[in-house]
């Protein structure tokens, strides 16, 4: 048996053998995400060879950019705008205050950690490693005991932060030399990976988004087929942006945005003999579709690139990994949070909570495919940083969550007055409330 039919037997094995124990696995510290990817690290060539691609083969990119591409495009799409304006400060100021502060922070103890990184491979480490995936700690923010403030405030940041990333990541990329982009030149990553882009993403989203509810109001579309076509959409716009060398993530991300938005202003009216869905329900098969691509991803990121990197570790790149996710996630959270009336219970909680996953899997493997300088320690930063949040976010998720939420139902049964309890008039009273 080919080695291809070896990889595809371990694979559905892994993905079918989790699948039966999933609910059962759900109230326990053990996540999917750590269940695949210690499934990859085992099967790769640091232990039983069994899958062994190099992380470049064309294969392997084209899973990690299709899942990514569908998680920003479905993570745009569920965002409302009831979701900013109540509460709306909190991803307000983790997005526009904690998310440059983030960057910044990164790319600073890339100067102090890793020597030998030019300046803007120093920044795109700290971009890579910014956004958040909330699949690594679904738990802390899917919670009820945790206040829904809190909980919606990390899904909105999860959701919105990987997207907003994207244009820093380009333009780093531009900066270095040898790289495609750097041969295009900032102005031209500027027109074609930015505002090209984002018009696609606009034009293909908006536009799918209203021949969807103009098809559902004449009664034209079934359940099944409105489902399937949102990751038809998602695929058109990402790949009518890599036609014109634009950015096909960012054009994703809009996409959603610019779907969601349509499907809300333009209901389908009029349609009393169809029982269709609206476009949270829409999402469902895309959102299930993209967590699988999202899993098998982790399960070949351990396999491909963190297997072969924990056998060559060094105190640098650990150190890095471990601030990564402490210092230079926390702080920037903290100083983003000040002044926000959020308890130091909360803001720790909220601090804790930004795992590393695909958007830095697939934006790291992307720079690996350039083959500059100082690529290799890019990918091992990114490696050890991905796969200790796995670990880290994974076991403390339910622990933590349940801890958190104690505190909070103690300090609401002692009558302490809590901006985490009553968000929209808390927001009001600061007049932090997004309008």
């Amino acid at each position: 048996m080919s080695s291809e039919a070896w990889t595809g037997v371990a694979v559905a094995g892994v993905t079918a053998a989790y699948a039966l124990g999933s609910r059962r696995l759900a109230s326990t510290p053990v996540s999917s995400a750590m269940v695949f990817v210690g499934c990859g690290v085992l099967l790769g060539p640091a232990v039983l060879d069994v899958i062994a691609p190099e992380p470049e083969a064309g294969h392997v990119l084209t899973l990690l950019e299709a899942a990514l591409a569908l998680v920003l495009f479905t993570d745009a799409m569920a965002v409302r705008s009831r979701d900013l304006r109540s509460g709306g400060f909190l991803p307000a100021r983790l997005l526009g205050i904690g998310l440059p502060l983030s960057i910044g922070a990164g790319w600073l103890l890339a100067w102090v950690l890793l020597p030998g990184l030019s300046v803007w491979e120093l920044a795109l480490v700290g971009a890579v490693l910014a956004p958040t995936d909330a699949a690594l700690g679904k738990t802390a923010m899917t919670s009820p005991r945790v206040p829904p403030l809190i909980r919606q405030g990390l899904n909105v940041e999860s959701g919105l932060n990987d997207g907003m990333v994207l244009p820093f990541f380009v333009l780093f990329l531009a900066g270095i030399p040898g790289t495609s982009s750097a041969q295009e030149g900032t102005a031209g990553v500027f027109w074609r990976a930015l505002v090209l882009s984002t018009a696609l993403g606009v034009l293909v989203g908006g536009g799918g988004g209203r021949l969807l509810a103009a098809a559902q109001a004449r009664g034209w579309v079934s359940r099944e087929w409105a489902q399937l076509f949102v990751p038809a959409v998602a695929a058109g716009s990402y790949t009518s942006a890599v036609v014109v060398d634009g950015s096909g993530f960012i054009a994703a991300w809009v996409a959603g945005f610019s779907f969601g938005f349509a499907l809300r202003r333009f209901p389908a009216a009029g349609r009393p003999t169809l029982d269709l869905e609206g476009p949270d329900r829409l999402a469902e098969f895309s959102e299930n579709l993209g967590g699988l691509l999202a899993s098998l991803s982790l399960l070949v990121f351990g396999a491909v690139l963190l297997g072969p990197t924990l056998e060559n570790l060094s105190w640098r790149i650990v150190g890095y990994a471990v601030l990564s996710l402490t210092v230079v996630r926390m702080l920037p959270v903290a100083l983003a949070l000040t002044g926000s009336g959020l308890r130091p219970p909360t803001v720790a909680y909220i601090g804790w909570f930004g795992p590393r996953g695909l958007a830095s899997v697939v934006l790291g493997l992307l720079v690996l495919e350039e083959h500059v300088h100082g690529v290799q320690l890019l990918g091992s930063v990114v490696a050890v940083t991905v796969g200790l949040s796995v670990l880290l976010h994974g076991v403390s998720a339910v622990a933590l969550a349940d801890r958190y939420g104690r505190w909070h139902e103690r300090s609401t049964a002692a009558g302490r007055e809590l901006y985490e309890a009553t968000p929209v008039q808390a927001a009001q009273r600061r007049g932090l409330t997004a309008r």
